[in-house]
């Protein structure tokens, strides 16, 4: 039995933003069609032409930020191709990640606000740089957002919509340093600033996010590790124009989705515990070269592990399925990933604005699989749900002292905590990192001496690659968890290995 000590301070970090728990949608394999979208005529149930069954569920998570049409896809994603009578609506080829499809455009801008209104979500839009040009990105801003007479709001009203959305968050590009156009950093700064001058002038309250890189590509990609100096340096004073900088970080060196040993284990969940780096690196390159007057924020917009059988690149010795549909398992492994990853974010919630899991449904580290009319929702949809208590919370500075250690030179016991705005409540979720070992965690709440134990979930299964599968009983769900009194402000709880668990309390005084 491994024992644990976590300490939770009273001094809040920053407030842990709904967009932290963001989601990403992306016209790639059988997310949109047939994972959110099987039209209103379809045998599956469905509202106005999305699935019931997902939008219950993504509705409960919660899902407050939505990132949409992509990706790589939405660099050749030409808006008017997805408004008007669906029967107007010419078919093209959808293009994303070497996978190439029939896109019917049945899901276009109306629905997609629809979707964001279904499941309580804010809208991301993603603008195409790549293939687009500045006059049909202030289109799009201004059909979507004006209320001005104009012929575009009146085409809006045409087809259905007569008040402005107003949707706040515009990518300006996607990976502009590869599939979004393969620019070097200082031809694309060239390219944002002429693109965010035009848009201030349709919508100056649009929130921007450029392009940005992660710092560690893969050696064989030939990408610049600078890209986010040069772009910042090149654009200067007019950085002034980004409000948030996009960084993506996929985990691709965890070893098989299922079929992992104990070492590759390990190397998914230190490499989750690695995505913080990644975002303390960024903030140090903004501050070091973006003007100090205007405050840029970093945009995790993709982000999440990409498992070899998913995939045609990258490391990862496996037999890979042809061609790739990004579809992988999605297991308990995946889900404590997840957690660990969390944890960073929330210590970073002050430099960064949003965070959107790449995919939400069917694609990638999807919260939720589908099979014809069957539903599954995976480790990772639950890991999420635990962590509802944190999204808009306070995030509290957590000590953990443990002696015990795993490879990566982590403690084997880790853990994230909030309060609530109103100092009311609170949340502890601990991670078992442990391969095999149980854990017995003290927790001291120094900042809610009254506090009391209230629900507590467990999420664990009799082994690490456990998974859902559609139509079949759940192997991984939450489950209460018994909370043990010590004294005032202080619990213990015993977890399994390889195991998360939330803990909330209230306080006595409120």
């Amino acid at each position: 039995m491994l024992e644990a000590t976590v300490t939770v301070g009273a001094e809040p970090i920053g407030v842990i933003s709904p967009r932290l728990y963001g989601a990403f949608a992306e016209h790639l394999g059988r997310c949109c069609y047939g994972g959110l979208w099987v039209g209103p005529d379809s045998d599956i149930p469905n509202v106005d032409g999305f699935r019931s069954d997902v939008v219950a569920a993504l509705r409960a998570l919660p899902t407050p930020f939505i990132r949409w049409p992509g990706g790589c896809y939405s660099e050749h994603y030409h808006w008017r191709s997805g408004i008007g009578p669906a029967a107007t609506r010419a078919a093209s080829l959808g293009m994303s990640c070497g996978l190439y499809t029939s896109d019917s455009h049945a899901l276009g801008t109306h629905e997609f606000m629809r979707f964001c209104e279904l499941i309580g979500a804010e809208p991301y839009l993603a603008g195409n740089v790549a293939t687009g040009s500045v006059q049909e990105m202030c289109d799009w801003i201004e059909y979507v957002n004006s209320s001005t007479d104009s012929a575009l709001t009146r085409e809006r009203a045409a087809n259905g919509r007569l008040a402005p959305w107003n949707v706040k968050t515009w990518g300006v590009g996607n990976e502009s340093w590869d599939c979004g156009g393969r620019f070097d950093a200082v031809t694309y700064a060239h390219e944002y600033r002429r693109f965010a001058r035009m848009i201030r002038d349709v919508d100056p309250r649009a929130e921007l996010v450029a392009v940005g890189q992660e710092d560690e590509p893969l050696p064989e990609s030939g990408l610049d590790p600078e890209w986010n100096a040069r772009f910042l340096e090149t654009l200067g004073p007019a950085a002034g124009l980004v409000d948030h900088l996009s960084v993506h970080k996929y985990w691709i060196h965890g070893g098989p989705e299922t079929d992992f040993d104990e070492s590759q284990y390990y190397a998914l969940l230190d490499e989750a515990d690695g995505t913080e780096g990644l975002i303390e690196r960024t903030w140090r390159t903004i501050e070091a070269v973006a003007p100090p007057s205007h405050r840029i924020r970093i945009a995790l917009d993709e982000w999440g592990v990409w498992h070899p059988e998913a995939r045609d690149w990258g490391p990862g010795d496996v037999p890979r399925r042809r061609p790739p549909d990004l579809e992988q398992a999605n297991t308990l492994r995946d889900a404590l990933a997840v957690a660990v990853a969390l944890e960073g974010l929330h210590r970073q919630c002050n430099v960064l604005s949003m965070a959107n899991l790449a995919q939400v449904v069917n694609v990638l580290q999807a919260p939720i699989l589908t099979d014809g009319p069957r539903i599954a929702l995976t480790p990772t949809y639950h890991a999420l749900a635990l962590h509802r208590p944190h999204v808009g919370a306070h995030a509290l500075p957590v000590q953990v002292e443990a002696a015990t250690r795993i490879p990566g030179k982590r403690t084997a016991v880790s853990a994230t905590a909030s309060v609530a705005t109103n100092g009311s409540s609170g949340a502890v979720t601990i991670v078992n990192r442990h391969w095999n070992a149980p854990a017995e965690v003290r927790m001291r709440l120094t900042g809610m001496p009254n506090a009391r134990a209230g629900d507590s979930r467990l999420l664990t299964a009799d082994a690490p690659n456990a998974v859902n599968v559609p139509g079949e009983a759940e192997q991984v769900f939450p489950r209460p968890l018994e909370v043990e009194v010590l004294g005032d402000a202080t619990f213990r709880v015993s977890i399994p290995a390889h195991s998360m668990a939330t803990i909330e309390f209230a306080s006595n005084g409120r």
